[in-house]
Formats: C-alpha cells, sequence, structure tokens
C-alpha cells in the first residue's frame, strides 16, 4: 500500500512540474525579452514553441508508450524535459531558447501519455483509478497555482533563468525514483511501428498548432499562417488516408471513431479551448484594465486553483462513484460555464478581488470535476495495450482546443475599440461554448449495469 502511494506521489509530481513550467513562465517573458533581445512580437514564441512540440509529437508519444512502454517512455520524456529545461537557462539567444522550449514540448509528449497509461494500467477502473486521477488533477491544478507566485519570485530574486533552472533537480529526482517505483514494462507489443502515420501526424499537428498559435492578427492573415493551417490540415486528412490502408496503424482507426472516446476528444477541446480563453480574460482584466501587478494578479488566482484542486482530489472520486462518468461530466461542464459566466458578471470598470471571488469558486469547484472527468473517461474500457493511444489522442485534443480557444477568444477580446467590452463578448462566448461541451457529453453512452471494467497489469493496486 505504502509503494502504490510513492508510485501515485511520483507520477503526480511530473504533472506538477509539466504544469508548472506552463505557466511560470508567462511571468517572466519580459525579463527574457530584454536579455536576449526578442522583440515585442516574438517574444511569445517562447510559449509558443512549447506547444508546437507537445500538441505536434503527442500522438508519437501515445503510441510509442503503447509500443516500447510506459516507465521507458516516461523516464526518456524526463530527461528530455530536464536537459530542455537547462538548455533554456543557459540560452544566449532567441534561437537556443526556443529550440529548447520546443524539445521541453517534446519531453512533455512523451511524459503526459506515459503518466496517463500508468494509472490507467495500475489502477482498477472504478474507484481506485478515479481517486489517481483526482490526485494527478489537483497536482496539476497546484502546478498552475504555484506558477504565477513562484515565476515572479524566482525572477524578483534570480533572474529569468531559474524558471527554468527549477525543473533540473525536481526532474532528476524524478528520474531516480522511477526503475524503484514504476512496475517494469510488459513485453512489447508485437507489430511493426507505422513510420508514415508518424511522420504525418507529427508534423500535420506541429503546423496546426504552429498556424493556430500565430494567431489571427500575426499569422491566420499571412501567407505563413494561413499556409500553416492549410498544410497541416491536408497532412492530417493524408493520416486518416493512410491509417485506413496501414495493417499496424499508429492511430486505430476504431478505436478513434468509438464513441466514448470520439464524443471525450471533442468535450475535452471545447473543454481547454475556453479554459486558456478564460485565464486569458481573466488576466487582462486584472492588469491592463485594473492594472494589478504580476503578483496580485497572481494571488487573485489562488481561490480559483485552490478550489479546482480541492474538487479534484476530494470531490470528483465520490461523484464519478455516485453518479458515472457522463453524469458527472455533463454536469460538471454546465456548471464550469456558469462559473465561467458568473465571473464576467464580476469584471466591472470598478471591480476587483471581491466581485471576481463567486465566480472563481464555482468556476474552480465544476472545473477541478469536469477535468479529472474527462480523462475518466478516455481511459474507460480501453484495452491496455491500447491505453497510451487513447491518452495521446485525448491529450492531443486537449492542445488544439487549447490552441484554437485562445486564438478565437484574444480575437474577439481584442476586436472591440474598448477592452472591457471586448473581455465580456469573449467571456460570455466562452460561457456559452462550455455549456455546449455539456450538452455534447450527453452523447457519451449510458453506463450498463453488467459492463466489465479494464483490469489494472499484475502487481498493481487493486
Amino acid at each position: 500500500m505504502e509503494r502504490n502511494r510513492l508510485r501515485l506521489g511520483l507520477l503526480a509530481l511530473t504533472q506538477l512540474i509539466v504544469a508548472l513550467d506552463y505557466n511560470i513562465v508567462y511571468v517572466a517573458l519580459p525579463g527574457i525579452e530584454h536579455a536576449l533581445g526578442f522583440s515585442p512580437s516574438s517574444v511569445q514564441w517562447v510559449v509558443s514553441a512549447y506547444s508546437v512540440g507537445l500538441g505536434g509529437l503527442m500522438l508519437f508519444g501515445g503510441r510509442a508508450v503503447d509500443r516500447l512502454g510506459p516507465r521507458r517512455m516516461f523516464v526518456t520524456g524526463l530527461a528530455l524535459y530536464g536537459v530542455a529545461s537547462l538548455a533554456g537557462g543557459l540560452a544566449s539567444g532567441p534561437g537556443p531558447l526556443i529550440a529548447a522550449r520546443a524539445v521541453q514540448g517534446a519531453g512533455g509528449a512523451l511524459l503526459t501519455p506515459a503518466t496517463l497509461t500508468l494509472i490507467y494500467r495500475g489502477f482498477t477502473e472504478g474507484p481506485a483509478r478515479n481517486r489517481a486521477l483526482g490526485a494527478w488533477g489537483m497536482a496539476g491544478s497546484a502546478g498552475l497555482a504555484t506558477g504565477s507566485l513562484l515565476g515572479g519570485v524566482l525572477t524578483n530574486y534570480l533572474g529569468w533563468e531559474w524558471v527554468f533552472f527549477v525543473n533540473v533537480p525536481l526532474v532528476l529526482g524524478c528520474v531516480l525514483a522511477a526503475p524503484r517505483l514504476l512496475p517494469a514494462d510488459p513485453d512489447r507489443t508485437p507489430g511493426g511501428f507505422d513510420v508514415p502515420g508518424a511522420v504525418l501526424a507529427t508534423v500535420g499537428s506541429a503546423l496546426l498548432v504552429f498556424g493556430l498559435a500565430s494567431g489571427p492578427d500575426a499569422g491566420w492573415r499571412s501567407p505563413r499562417g494561413a499556409g500553416s493551417l492549410a498544410a497541416g490540415a491536408i497532412l492530417l486528412a493524408l493520416l486518416l488516408v493512410v491509417e485506413a490502408r496501414t495493417r499496424d496503424p499508429l492511430i486505430p482507426l476504431r478505436l478513434a471513431r468509438g464513441r466514448s472516446l470520439a464524443t471525450t476528444m471533442v468535450v475535452i477541446g471545447l473543454f481547454q479551448g475556453t479554459l486558456g480563453g478564460g485565464y486569458y480574460i481573466l488576466t487582462s482584466y486584472l492588469q491592463p484594465v485594473l492594472g494589478y501587478s504580476s503578483l496580485k494578479a497572481g494571488l487573485t488566482f489562488l481561490p480559483l486553483t485552490l478550489i479546482c484542486m480541492l474538487a479534484a482530489l476530494k470531490v470528483t472520486p465520490p461523484l464519478l462513484g455516485r453518479w458515472g462518468i457522463r453524469t458527472t461530466l455533463v454536469v460538471s461542464m454546465a456548471g464550469t460555464g456558469a462559473g465561467i459566466a458568473v465571473l464576467v458578471a464580476g469584471t466591472t470598470a470598478d471591480g476587483g478581488f471581491w466581485t471576481l471571488l463567486p465566480g472563481s469558486v464555482v468556476w474552480g469547484l465544476f472545473g477541478g470535476v469536469a477535468f479529472v472527468a474527462l480523462f475518466a473517461s478516455a481511459g474507460s474500457g480501453i484495452a491496455p495495450h491500447q491505453q497510451g493511444v487513447a491518452s495521446g489522442l485525448a491529450s492531443t485534443a486537449k492542445e488544439l482546443g487549447g490552441a484554437l480557444g485562445l486564438a478565437v477568444f484574444v480575437a474577439l477580446a481584442t476586436g472591440s475599440t474598448h477592452l472591457l467590452h471586448g473581455l465580456h463578448v469573449a467571456g460570455w462566448t466562452a460561457a456559452a461554448v462550455t455549456a455546449a461541451g455539456g450538452l455534447t457529453a450527453l452523447a457519451l453512452a449510458r453506463p450498463t449495469p453488467d459492463a466489465e471494467p479494464s483490469r489494472p497489469l499484475e502487481g498493481a493496486q487493486k
């Protein structure tokens, strides 16, 4: 039992590292721009390069987990993450830092499906897996909460380099602990590796994320941005043709077209898109509109993230056990949309922490439940040897949805001559789209009493 807790602690810590790194960089961007000679328009690629690496390689990472083993890919992803973090802190110019961030994303593309697969395979579908996913989701929320505050402290007292250096000892500790705590990989799954599918999936996804990350103003209207979106869409369409004719495909189309996983991918894309848009709206309200400092803005986010952590760890597992995935997801998505709406209502010209608090509590409560329920849905009923590709598909939908949602909501927010009005338009739209995600979740199959849950690998928690 103690070993299972340590194992889950290791998996949760890796999720915290990935989430921490997503937020910690934002606060350091002004210092990075000044120190390395970025232009105001190019410094966004410190963030976007990570998204391109992560979103572009996620499908490949999921299949590599199934083929080569989750523990092996877990350690490989961590190693890439740590080396890239060290290189990022040592970077002397824009090019090396952007390259390091792309490699960091590649490490995350191996690490995320490996971590989820170790949870799916190691914990029986039902209460045990729900508790494990709750701890995993709580760690992600903790990383987001800590990222902004820690980024401000490190940048202020030690310099921007330390938002990257801080990852190195954390990653090293996880690499050393993995062989002792994680079960050995099973024998490799027979069959070859779909190289054409891997190339098409990686290049197509990377181009699509690149085009989306360019944004409507910077990229969609330019040949580079529009060309990336078109080329990415064509390559992904070609991928479907190739996969239908391949004996041992990277993406088993029967799995991807399955009602449960396909619906989950749509809902998780909507959820992540409005999450990123909501964070942008709140940040733009607190800093440009109210004039908050980065530290004060980070503190204003704390109720949202703390409630989200509590909901993921304590509220979600019993709800999943009582209501099942379908009902929990429908209710939590609708509640998340309501929370965003209440938050938007509090963004007035003379508002502040107290006008935002009710919406932060509602959004955090239902959003924390929805995030865990989505990944519980992604792994439900999936055979052990396909857990990697299932988590890769769900995570790819998450990244693409986040990139698309952020670009759309930035366009809505900045399309008005008055910033606050634009933020309101974007916010009400985000609330409506999230609620629509709840209606989409109704397409999930109803649970049947005699459904057979997937079982963990031998030696895992019962």
